[in-house]
């Protein structure tokens, strides 16, 4: 991690004295580091006025990064404790920033710092973790940083054509089988586009299994029992097939496979089926079906066997939107593997990017265009991957990106407090009567403050045990029995029910019990709306699946006004959605749409691409090979592009409705 430029000074359109050097503010502020900059500006002839894009570039060079140690600088500075004139050296801010990082034991002071820090390549080795002597090694022509910074597909072909002299040869080829049979798992599971040096924090959670299957099929076991949940996420319905094989070869060695999935491919390949249902939270729990694939059409019970069967579908719109008429432009986006991207997003419509994976959809989407809106509207200091331009913000007035990282990180959050619902319910709760007469304010019924909470659990309502070297763990809490409040705040009842009672209670159930209360309706409907009324209010964010952390984020942002000038950026939300969920969800994204908002979802699931009015198809590969649109237009459109390996599944699927 070290400081980046670019962040220190996110706006160069700004001068000094309007703070376009972030983390020192506006300047002069008649502190020590003004009296450096007042002199500085003297020494070199600029003005505090002039924005940061027209000074010249060795004078930005100064500011950032210091002036020659061996020409110092005369400094006049007065204050309490001393007044005159010292010779110095202008440290620079980022060396000054670098140096704080390094030095304090502040946990405040470095996650300030860290607000203008990314990773970046080291300045010795350049990226590549090795000295000049290891790189000096060389492969019909390449190191072994330059062989491992290809694609896997890249690397799998370079050891099939690999060449040797004899003696090499005989010495390698072991290692050059094993190295072949290895890669050629991971192709097969459909990582070809990784590279060797991913870090394994950037890997999604479909990407991290499949890469520990591959593993498993080159130990070669037998008799094993392996559980995968949901190995198909990431994966775009090309590489799908090649998942399922690789699959059934690990079955076909003497295995057992069980697979929690919702891809209809994958099951309609198993051997055996487990349908839990019939519906989720109090509604499930039950065996619906256990046995062979071709018995399970003939349930009635079966919500998957309908949709299975053909008997439920979701239906292909019947119209396209024809949008706003306005358009957003991103130009030359070079991001990772882009190649000079000119992207045009029509507005007002419900937009899919699709693509094989590694093609570039997150880079495109959630790594440039997000940062630029986001900094645009929001002022969030999120650096986006290089481009050139952009044009069309006036039509958009915020941006959202509703992903799947947890809406908690600790048992405190729950969908009640993240929602806002919890204010609703606690202001409801104080206005009663009884708490009236005993002076009791909105802050008695929170979990979070001194007060009506339990202090031996502190509102948490679970005990800590720390475990060392293993992870924590949490139990119930002996003073309240889990339930985070005293006994006096306990006392107090709404139709019955106290406020313990209330965060025990599912969406649905609340939604019978506060029928009266619009606002708090409100709320509750729209976590109904999309699928979320089988969990509990106070339910701990910790217990809850990305999928889940997904919608109660799409809820809150559905309760809120909007002014229909909206951008919603939501990644794969169909992840651990059943064919169910996945209907009630497309049914909020189309409601946002027609208030005028955009959607933009980054999908590879066939059922939500029909569902879109304009597709984004990036490829035509992965990696290397990826990072180019290769068609736009409607679903229709799409699927009579001949190189666009979305497109043949979408005629496929069209031509079946």
């Amino acid at each position: 991690m070290l400081i980046d430029p670019d962040l220190v000074v996110p706006d160069q359109q700004k001068s000094l004295i309007h703070g376009c050097i972030e983390p020192i503010g506006e300047q002069p502020r008649g502190n020590w580091y003004s009296a450096y900059l007042k002199n500085l500006s003297k020494e070199y002839d600029f003005a505090f006025t002039t924005p940061w894009h027209q000074l010249p570039n060795y004078i930005q060079h100064i500011l950032l990064f210091g002036t020659d140690k061996k020409k110092p600088i005369k400094l006049k500075y007065s204050s309490k404790k001393f007044q005159g004139e010292i010779t110095t050296n202008f440290e620079g801010v980022i060396p000054n920033l670098m140096r704080r990082y390094t030095q304090t034991n502040s946990a405040h002071i470095r996650t300030w710092i860290e607000k203008y820090m990314t990773i970046q390549n080291c300045n010795s080795c350049k990226g590549s973790r090795l000295k000049k002597s290891s790189l000096s090694v060389y492969i019909n022509k390449q190191n072994i940083y330059q062989l491992t910074e290809q694609s896997i597909e890249s690397i799998y072909y370079f050891f099939d054509r690999i060449k040797l002299p004899k003696k090499e040869s005989q010495i390698g080829l072991q290692i050059i089988q094993e190295i072949h049979t290895r890669l050629e798992f991971l192709v097969n599971v459909g990582l070809n586009y990784l590279t060797l040096t991913r870090p394994a924090n950037t890997l999604s959670g479909g990407e991290a299994q499949r890469i520990r299957l591959a593993t498993q099929i080159g130990s070669q076991l037998m008799g094993v029992l392996y559980i995968l949940d949901e190995p198909s996420i990431g994966l775009h319905q090309r590489d799908n097939q090649r998942l399922i094989n690789t699959l059934e070869s690990l079955r076909n060695l003497g295995n057992t496979i069980i697979v929690v999935e919702h891809d209809k491919s994958t099951m309609l390949a198993a051997d055996w089926i487990v349908d839990i249902g019939p519906k989720a939270g109090n509604y499930g729990g039950e065996i619906v079906y256990n046995g062979e694939l071709s018995n399970i059409f003939k349930d009635k019970r079966s919500i998957t066997a309908k949709y299975l069967s053909g008997e439920k579908i979701i239906n292909t719109p019947d119209y396209r939107r024809l949008g706003n008429n306005k358009i957003l432009k991103l130009y030359n986006a070079t991001g990772n593997n882009l190649k000079k991207i000119n992207l045009e997003i029509p507005l007002g419509k419900f937009i899919c990017v699709t693509g094989v994976s590694g093609s570039g959809k997150s880079t495109l989407i959630n790594r440039t265009l997000y940062p630029i809106l986001s900094k645009e509207y929001h002022r969030k200091n999120i650096k986006p991957l290089p481009y050139t331009d952009i044009d069309g913000l006036l039509y958009l007035d915020k941006i959202i990106d509703i992903n799947q990282s947890p809406i908690g990180r600790t048992p405190r959050s729950n969908p009640a407090t993240y929602t806002g619902l919890f204010t609703l319910i606690r202001d409801l709760y104080a206005s009663l009567p009884e708490s009236n007469v005993k002076g009791y304010l909105p802050g008695r019924f929170s979990f979070n403050v001194k007060g009506g909470r339990c202090e031996v659990c502190r509102g948490v309502g679970l005990i800590k045990i720390e475990m060392h070297f293993l992870a924590d763990m949490y139990i119930q809490c002996d003073e309240c029995n889990g339930k985070r409040f005293n006994r006096d705040t306990l006392d107090i009842f709404y139709k019955g029910k106290n406020i313990s009672d209330i965060l025990n209670m599912s969406i649905e159930e609340a939604i019978k019990f506060f029928n009266n209360h619009r606002l708090i309706i409100r709320k509750l409907a729209t976590l109904k709306n999309v699928g979320l009324g089988y969990i509990k209010l106070g339910q701990q964010a910790t217990t809850l699946s990305g999928g889940e952390s997904q919608r109660v984020k799409l809820a809150s942002e559905l309760s809120k006004v909007n002014t229909g000038r909206t951008m919603y950026i939501l990644d794969e939300p169909t992840t651990g959605l059943h064919f169910e969920d996945i209907n009630m969800l497309l049914d909020v994204l189309h409601g946002l749409v027609d208030k005028g908002n955009t959607v933009i979802v980054i999908e590879h699931n066939m059922d939500v691409i029909k569902s879109a009015d304009w597709v984004i198809d990036l490829g035509p590969e992965g990696g290397d090979k990826g990072g180019q649109i290769i068609a736009m237009g409607t679903p229709e459109k799409l699927s009579t592009h001949r190189k666009s390996y979305t497109g043949k599944f979408l005629k496929k699927i069209l031509n079946d409705k």
